[in-house]
C-alpha cells in the first residue's frame, strides 16, 4: 500500500486551498505561516507534484492540486465527522452525498419528515458535483446525477422526470409562446450538465433546430431554474427538481408538460455491503417513498 501522507500536511493543504491563502489558513489551524509553508512543501515533494500555483498576487491551486483536493477534501470531511460522532458518543451515524441542485431543491425540503421519522439516526449531508469515493469512506450512499455506468455498484433510480422548456408567467405572456417552435426565437438557457440538452427537446418536439448560442449558460439546475423566475429566458429542466418554483407560481411549463422530454437521470449509487447498516436501511426505505410521491 501506498504512503499515507501526514495528516498534518493534508490538514494544511486543504485549509490553503479553501482560504487561498497561507495566513488565513495558518491562522484557522493556529499555528504559523511558515509551518503552514513548510507542511504543504513536504506533501508536495512526497506527492511529487505542485499543488500551488504561488505569485505576488497570491495563491491558488495548480490543475493536480484541483484533482487532488476533490478526493482529499471529502476524505478529509469524514475523518472530521467520525471523530465528531465518536466524542459525542452518536452510534448512528448516517452519510450521505448528493448532486448539489437535488440536494437543495429535493432533499433538503423532505429531511425533516427523515429526522422525524429517524430521530436516532444522526445524519450528514455533503453535496458536489464530483461522485464520492467509496473506497476512501467519504459516505454511506450517494446520490448521483448523471448517465449510470458505476461497475461494482447497486445503482436504483429514484424516479422518471420530464424535462421541459419552463420560464416565468411574465415572459410567457411578454413573448406570447404557445407553439413549441416558438422557442427557437427567444432566450434560452443553458444548463451545461445536464442530460437532456436544448437539442434533444427540440428534435423530439419540433421541426427546428436548436440555436447554437444561448442567453446565459450555467453548471446548476438550481441557477438556470432561478434565473428563469427572474424573466432572463426559457430553462430546460425537471420538473421535478423545479417542483418549488412551480408550486410557487414562479415557473409554469411553456407548452405544456405534454411537451416533455421523459428521462431518469438521479440515481442511488452504494456498494453491496453498505446496504446492510440499518441507518441505510431506513434512508432508502424512506427516500423511495418520498420519490414515489413526487
Amino acid at each position: 500500500m501506498a504512503t499515507v501522507p501526514p495528516v498534518t500536511n493534508l490538514l494544511a493543504f486543504e485549509a490553503v486551498a479553501r482560504r487561498r491563502s497561507f495566513a488565513h489558513a495558518a491562522a484557522e489551524l493556529h499555528l504559523t505561516a511558515s509551518a503552514i509553508s513548510h507542511q504543504v512543501a513536504r506533501l508536495e515533494a512526497q506527492l511529487g507534484v505542485r499543488l500551488f500555483e504561488r505569485s505576488a498576487h497570491g495563491v491558488r491551486l495548480s490543475a493536480a492540486g484541483e484533482r487532488y483536493l476533490a478526493r482529499v477534501g471529502g476524505a478529509l470531511s469524514a475523518l472530521v465527522a467520525a471523530s465528531d460522532d465518536l466524542q459525542q458518543g452518536v452510534n448512528n451515524s448516517l452519510y450521505i452525498h448528493s448532486s448539489p441542485s437535488f440536494a437543495s431543491l429535493w432533499l433538503v425540503p423532505r429531511l425533516r419528515a427523515f429526522s422525524q421519522a429517524h430521530p436516532e439516526i444522526a445524519l450528514n449531508l455533503s453535496s458536489s458535483p464530483t461522485h464520492s469515493d467509496f473506497a476512501l469512506g467519504q459516505a454511506d450512499l450517494d446520490i448521483r446525477y448523471g448517465v449510470p455506468r458505476w461497475p461494482d455498484l447497486v445503482v436504483e433510480p429514484l424516479f422518471e422526470e420530464r424535462i421541459t422548456p419552463l420560464a416565468s408567467p411574465d415572459f410567457i405572456r411578454e413573448h406570447r409562446l404557445r407553439r413549441p417552435e416558438q422557442a427557437a426565437d427567444v432566450p434560452l438557457i443553458q444548463s451545461n450538465v445536464s442530460i437532456v440538452q436544448w437539442s434533444d427537446w427540440f428534435t423530439a418536439i419540433t421541426d427546428r433546430r436548436a440555436p447554437d448560442r444561448f442567453a446565459l449558460r450555467f453548471d446548476r439546475a438550481q441557477m438556470a431554474l432561478d434565473a428563469a423566475a427572474q424573466g432572463l429566458g426559457v430553462a430546460l429542466e425537471s420538473t421535478t427538481i423545479g417542483a418549488r418554483h412551480l408550486a410557487e407560481g414562479r415557473l409554469r411549463p411553456v407548452f405544456g408538460l405534454e411537451r416533455s422530454v421523459r428521462s431518469k437521470v438521479h440515481f442511488l449509487v452504494y456498494p453491496p455491503r453498505h446496504a446492510r447498516r440499518p441507518p441505510v436501511e431506513a434512508f432508502l426505505a424512506w427516500v423511495h417513498g418520498e420519490a414515489a410521491r413526487a
